[in-house]
């Protein structure tokens, strides 16, 4: 009945938004998975490339998608109408008019068993994630159009990140979890957006996804690591496609129980938040400013009546104004890409929470594509970011959301570099190579803070004499074989090591896996 009811709502609003205005592509975001970024990715490379990049995900009509996985031409022969259903066209299509819809299921399989948990229980190494849901997209005209997908999942999950679901409340960039007997987790989550062009230089949206800022693997502002969140975005772009400003209302939730409630179960603690975020491309050069700015929604006298300052569209003003640091959190700065070549760029990024200098980090990194060999392509990335960076004074206001940070997953007062090697063949085989190295802050104890863990309170306490560095070493080699670009859907197999030095052995993981899955979102297991 819902999914029924927001259709016939967004074809109301077609029909009463759309105008003469002229044709142009269409307005869905292009999903957010590493896979078909990494298409997108090489074609912005280009020198004479006018794309702005650094927030994510694309609009279909802003970005470069010729040749890219879910958008080229598929010339292969599957000789029957069955097989060319599966592995070529969405399983459902209706076409008529200026109105395009397509239904197409989506799912996780994956076996696996993780050798590690043989040095604690037996009976946890067994390893199985069972996910089925659902995606939706339609076009109604050339400016309105809606997509919606939904999940829902069983999962056995190797040690460490059992563990730590269980802990922070949810599964990375996935939902909340209910644990079931022995460490199996049920979890659901669903994201979609209405997107509105009107004119081809303003976009509207509404809906509940995540977002990405950069142009790396990892970011320090704002990551697709957490569950997705209710937002409105506006967009605007330049006709000469040298500015794009995009300013952004979303509300996020702590897993904090409110002390009162007429429901048989609290509701949780929420917040209101705003994200701007202004591109300007100068050629080889592209420069983008960010600003957050977290709003204490909730005090003990109950919801706060809103602010109309918190609407304020304008990047910088929230900075200026400053404000009381244990009543709003803020984090501000600049990120950078640079295009060497058309195969070659580097970019990087600087962080600060705008309230003491000492709280900061910073990125660097380069992409390269065609290494040696068509198809072949490496990223290397060193992250680095201070003690408290991301905490408040309250941990309700820290820069995080359900369970999960909201900019780099490790949290902060760490290091890390990440190197990742890909080689495609023949469009259909995909080889990688993940290897990441960190050196994190860690607290002794529950009752030291020591500003790595951004869930406790943005104020050193120590009762231990020192932290514990704690060295993290993750490993993922992976071959697939592409079956429908449409989804992303293919068959993997792949080997998964971590391990962290000194700590118990449940950090530890050596998990080999077999999976059939569609690819249209991130998924993060390297924390």
């Amino acid at each position: 009945m819902f999914r029924l009811l927001t259709f016939r709502a967004c074809f109301l609003l077609w029909s009463c938004l759309s105008g003469p205005l002229g044709l142009f592509a269409q307005q869905n975001d292009i999903p957010l998975n590493r896979d078909i970024y990494y298409d997108l990715d090489r074609n912005h490379a280009c020198l004479t490339d006018e794309t702005h990049t650094g927030l994510r995900p694309y609009i279909q009509s802003r970005a470069n998608t010729e040749g890219v996985l879910g958008f080229r031409p598929d010339s292969g022969r599957y000789y029957y109408q069955l097989t060319e259903l599966l592995f070529k066209r969405h399983l459902f299509e209706i076409k008529q008019g200026d109105f395009r819809a397509t239904i197409d299921p989506v799912f996780q399989f994956d076996l696996g068993f993780d050798y590690s948990a043989l040095y604690t229980d037996s009976t946890y190494g067994r390893a199985y994630h069972n996910g089925r849901g659902i995606r939706i997209a339609a076009d109604f005209g050339p400016k309105v159009s809606v997509q919606t997908t939904f999940y829902e999942n069983q999962a056995d999950l190797p040690v460490y990140l059992y563990l730590y679901a269980n802990q922070q409340g949810a599964v990375p960039g996935q939902g909340r979890v209910k644990t079931l007997k022995q460490q199996k987790m049920d979890f659901a989550w669903a994201m979609g957006n209405v997107s509105y062009t009107p004119w081809r230089w303003l976009n509207l949206q509404f809906g509940n996804d995540r977002m990405f800022v950069g142009d790396g693997y990892r970011s320090l502002f704002l990551s697709d690591n957490t569950s997705p969140y209710p937002y409105f975005k506006a967009s605007v772009l330049s006709p000469d496609k040298r500015w794009q400003y995009s300013t952004i209302n979303t509300k996020m939730e702590v897993f904090t129980r409110l002390p009162t409630g007429g429901s048989a179960e609290s509701l949780f603690y929420w917040k209101r938040a705003s994200f701007h975020h202004l591109s300007f491309n100068a050629g080889p050069v592209q420069l983008g400013l960010f600003e957050s700015t977290m709003w204490r929604t909730i005090d003990s006298s109950g919801v706060l009546p809103m602010d109309a300052w918190q609407l304020n569209p304008v990047i910088g003003l929230n900075t200026l104004a400053g404000g009381d640091p244990d009543q709003d959190g803020m984090l501000v700065g600049l990120h950078a890409k640079v295009k060497l070549t058309d195969k070659i760029f580097a970019y990087g990024q600087f962080a600060s929470d705008g309230a003491e200098a000492s709280r900061n980090g910073w990125q660097a990194g380069l992409q390269w594509f065609d290494l040696f060999r068509k198809d072949m392509h490496v990223l290397v990335e060193y992250n680095a970011v201070t003690p408290f960076l991301y905490s408040n004074n309250d941990p309700n206001m820290n820069f995080a959301h359900a369970g999960q940070p909201l900019a780099h997953p490790m949290g902060a007062a760490f290091n890390e570099l990440v190197v990742i090697m890909d080689l495609r063949i023949k469009k259909k085989f995909w080889a990688q190579c993940k290897i990441n190295q960190a050196m994190r802050r860690t607290d002794p104890t529950d009752a030291d803070a020591f500003g790595g863990d951004i869930f406790k309170p943005g104020i050193e306490q120590v009762v231990s004499e020192a932290p514990i560095d704690r060295r993290t070493t993750y490993l993922d080699l992976s071959f697939s074989r592409l079956m429908n670009q449409m989804t992303n859907m293919r068959v993997t197999a792949g080997w998964q090591y971590r391990d962290v030095t000194p700590g118990p052995v449940t950090e530890n993981a050596s998990y080999f896996y077999v999976g059939f899955r569609t690819g249209l979102f991130n998924r993060y297991y390297d924390l």
